[in-house]
């Protein structure tokens, strides 16, 4: 006897039904592909192994992972683009989406209109961290060193990063000259503010937070929202010397022209599975804030991001060549 969903899409057929409709009343009967922009083992990447299997099992298909890395997410960012928009191509984003279209002169895509936002996973806050030989205990007495100390160096973990944007919003909210050094990377950068060689960093927790447990970083205060990883740590809001959040998120998108019910039916699987207590409990081991923006509110986000994103970086003139 022939499966369900196929006489189900031949009964459809015989009506004249639209192929469009046709997809959408049988998605999923083959498996989805989930870009990931960045490197195996990565925190973009976690979330994705994260919900894999219970994606799986919801949907009664494989998810293919492919870590398609280069070039900050642009390389993948690329590769959705220029996919069909049938439900079969996914896209899990991280922010430097549009950070990157702030920092690049050209992109191969339309940061907004060759993407469907679905549902906006979690934030991993960005922490302002000091190494642990540092004197200060305070945001203020870090401050008051880099105004005796002109040029203090910040480390990030690349030029148009979360870490980058937050370093050139402090320093211009509390009037201090320091001197922004990019790294090829977190892990780097994190070891020379460990190494005492850079004093301080604007660092994503889901990177630095096992070196925050273990005392070898020093947290001083959250970019954004408070994080119940780090209890104590103030927020820079509460310091008043807040800057907008740059905390980096994880979501779902896809090609532009996604039918809509197949962009309602993974934001509401999505966001189930984000309820239950065993993946909302991973997600907050490593510091993340679950978010659980369905499509207009992440699309809103974004648009928000584009345009904050635009100003700074026209501002502190950075730029990726």
């Amino acid at each position: 006897m022939a499966p369900r969903r196929t006489l189900l899409a031949a009964g459809l057929a015989a009506l004249g039904m639209p192929q469009a409709v046709l997809a959408q009343s049988t998605w999923p009967d083959r498996p989805i592909r989930l870009i990931i922009g960045f490197p195996a083992g990565g925190p973009t990447d976690f979330p994705g192994r994260l919900l894999q299997e219970p994606l799986q099992r919801l949907w009664g298909q494989p998810i293919v992972i492919e870590n398609r890395a280069g070039a900050s997410q642009v390389i993948a960012s690329e590769v959705v683009a220029r996919a069909a928009p049938d439900g079969y191509t996914l896209f899990l984003a991280a922010s430097t989406h549009t950070t990157n279209a702030a920092v690049y002169q050209r992109l191969p895509y339309d940061t907004l209109n060759d993407f469907t936002a679905i549902v906006n996973l979690y934030s991993a806050p960005t922490v302002l961290f000091v190494g642990p030989q540092q004197p200060w205990r305070t945001v203020q007495e870090l401050v008051e060193a880099a105004r005796r100390n002109p040029g203090m160096a910040f480390a990030t973990s690349g030029n148009g990063t979360s870490g980058h944007f937050a370093s050139e919003m402090f320093r211009r909210k509390v009037g201090i000259d320091i001197t922004i050094v990019a790294y090829r990377g977190a892990a780097p950068a994190l070891q020379d503010v460990v190494g005492g060689r850079v004093p301080a960093t604007f660092s994503t927790l889901s990177g630095a937070i096992g070196l925050a447990r273990e005392g070898r970083l020093r947290p001083l205060a959250f970019a954004g929202p408070r994080s119940e990883a780090l209890p104590g740590v103030p927020t820079l809001d509460e310091l008043g010397m807040g800057i907008p959040d740059t905390s980096p998120w994880y979501g779902f998108m896809a090609p532009r022209g996604l039918p809509r019910e197949i962009v309602t039916r993974i934001a509401r699987d999505v966001q189930g599975l984000l309820r239950d207590p065993a993946i909302a409990g991973r997600i907050a081991e490593q510091g993340g804030i679950i978010l659980a923006e369905g499509p207009e509110e992440f699309e809103a986000r974004i648009r928000r991001e584009l345009a904050a994103n635009a100003e700074v970086a026209r501002e502190a003139g950075i730029r990726v060549e």
